[in-house]
């Protein structure tokens, strides 16, 4: 949408809400956990002090050759629903809830109803002195590339509310998605920085190389919120986005009203088909665009027609090459069917055709004012077969683009990351203190780490230590700024080494004490 060139629209920004309201939700704040949870408070022993962390257990795809993680989202589950307020309502509906949830003969189901009443009359509904707490936890996190073991997010609950330490951990555990498509998104724009040092000029440092993945899952998201935590989390690495819903929330919740993301006019096949002719189509929105940045998809009835065979007059792209040079911008060519790599090539070799191209400083040819997105069935896989295919032809890659839907914010679960958050620290009812970590024989990938945790940068790698060997100021378990974050994940990201010895030498120490403490020394991961 264009601007509005009056006063009004002038001062617009200055109303909208730099912190949008947390969202409302009829669902009460204790039934957003499993089932099983609710009872585990007369599971533990009695105790003064509970503290458990969360991990990422693998990297990317399990790919043992980089396990390198961005860690993000969780500040929005605490904003959206753990800081909210929890009120005499939220209780009342838990009672009616409750009451009838039990097999076999749906009777009453236990919770921690008491608490709950106490944490209300207590904190007024929540507490946001020091580190904010909700139901006496204080939370921690992570928001950086890391590896596996590291600590990504931490929950200490202490007094009567020590049993609930680990009750949200189902909610908490949800940070598994921003957390991948993060993670994803950075892995791809590793494959698109690869083929920009070997075809553009400045290499990787090129200003392009943050547009050229661009999301374009929202409408494959099972809801707006979705859209939201995902379409984010890829705006740590890139600048371009369709999603609308999470450029405005990283704009005005998370970036003090600065943009974020950045999109330009492109047709959809709706548009091309309402004109007479995708002549005419394209006329138009040069006549309209034409002097910026704008995109066509090609493939409403002939991509090749269209696009790939332009060598005459008569077919669609050389017909309003004049008129696209006239207007000076730049036009993006987006096939949007057929074989990915192929429709790729043959839109490049159409806008040489029509337009020519110039030979870079590495012997690449850039078409001139043309370039293509291929948005179809991309994922992380084939972005490099259709760069290598690119630089075969002779191509720079800065004449690519790539649009990621479903393959962006859809094809992904908690298991690409494997997520997971266990107790690692106890003190009981009469003072004695306790480390504790799972170490199952039978699975050692799921074994966890002792003690209260920290993490710190050692020769650039953030490594977890025992938290009484990390001064607070060093510890990197702490909120920022969208723009710091996304500055600080770009720097870290290619500072650290795709594996990395990540646990501190009094941590492993401390682990193995607690492994011969219980007894599974051989069971160590």
């Amino acid at each position: 949408m264009r601007p509005r060139a009056d006063a009004a629209a002038a001062a617009a920004p200055a109303t909208v809400p730099i912190a949008p309201p947390l969202l409302t939700s009829w669902l009460p704040i204790s039934i957003l956990t499993d089932s099983y949870k609710p009872t585990h408070y007369l599971q533990y022993p009695p105790c003064t002090k509970m503290v458990a962390y969360g991990e990422l257990r693998q990297g990317f795809d399990n790919d043992p050759a980089d396990t390198r993680q961005v860690f993000y989202g969780l500040r929005y589950i605490l904003e959206n629903y753990v800081y909210r307020r929890w009120t005499l309502q939220d209780v009342e509906q838990a009672d009616a809830f409750f009451a009838g949830h039990r097999a076999p003969d749906f009777s009453a189901f236990p919770y921690p109803r008491d608490l709950f009443l106490k944490f209300i009359a207590e904190n007024d509904g929540r507490r946001t002195a020091g580190a904010i707490a909700a139901a006496g936890a204080s939370y921690a996190s992570l928001s950086l590339p890391a590896s596996p073991l590291i600590p990504a997010l931490q929950i200490t609950a202490e007094g009567p509310y020590a049993p609930l330490c680990t009750y949200l951990e189902t909610l908490l555990t949800q940070v598994w998605y921003p957390t991948t498509v993060a993670t994803l998104s950075r892995r791809c724009k590793d494959l698109i920085a690869a083929a920009f040092e070997r075809s553009v000029d400045g290499g990787a440092s090129s200003p392009l190389l943050d547009s050229r993945l661009h999301d374009f899952g929202f409408r494959g998201c099972t809801c707006v919120e979705q859209s939201v935590l995902g379409g984010v989390a890829h705006l740590l690495n890139f600048v371009g986005s369709d999603t609308l819903s999470a450029a405005y929330y990283a704009q005005f919740a998370l970036n003090g009203g600065k943009p974020v993301a950045q999109s330009i006019p492109a047709t959809e096949h709706s548009v091309m088909t309402s004109w007479p002719s995708e002549r005419e189509a394209l006329s138009n929105m040069i006549a309209q665009f034409g002097d910026g940045v704008f995109a066509t998809v090609m493939d409403s009835y002939d991509y090749h027609k269209a696009c790939a065979r332009a060598s005459a007059l008569n077919e669609v792209v050389p017909s309003v090459a004049a008129e696209k040079v006239a207007a000076g911008g730049f036009w993006v060519l987006r096939p949007d069917s057929g074989d990915p790599t192929e429709a790729v090539l043959a839109a490049l070799r159409a806008a040489e055709r029509a337009f020519g191209a110039d030979v870079n400083g590495k012997g690449f040819k850039v078409p001139r004012g043309v370039g293509v997105i291929q948005g179809d069935g991309i994922g992380y896989s084939n972005i490099a077969r259709i760069l290598e295919a690119v630089i075969a032809e002779g191509y720079s890659a800065e004449s690519v683009a790539f649009g990621m839907g479903g393959g962006l914010l859809q094809r992904v679960n908690r298991d690409t990351l494997s997520l997971a958050t266990k107790l690692c620290h106890i003190v009981y009812a009469d003072g004695s203190a306790v480390d504790t970590m799972k170490a199952p024989k039978t699975g050692p990938e799921k074994g966890s780490l002792p003690g209260v945790l920290a993490v710190k940068l050692v020769n650039g790698v953030p490594t977890a230590f025992p938290a009484e060997d990390v001064a607070p100021e060093e510890d990197l378990l702490q909120w920022e700024s969208f723009d710091e974050l996304r500055a600080r994940v770009e720097r870290e990201w290619n500072a650290l080494p795709p594996t990395a010895d990540v646990l501190a030498p009094s941590l492993r120490a401390k682990r193995v004490a607690v492994a011969e403490r219980l007894g599974v020394q051989g069971q160590l991961r």
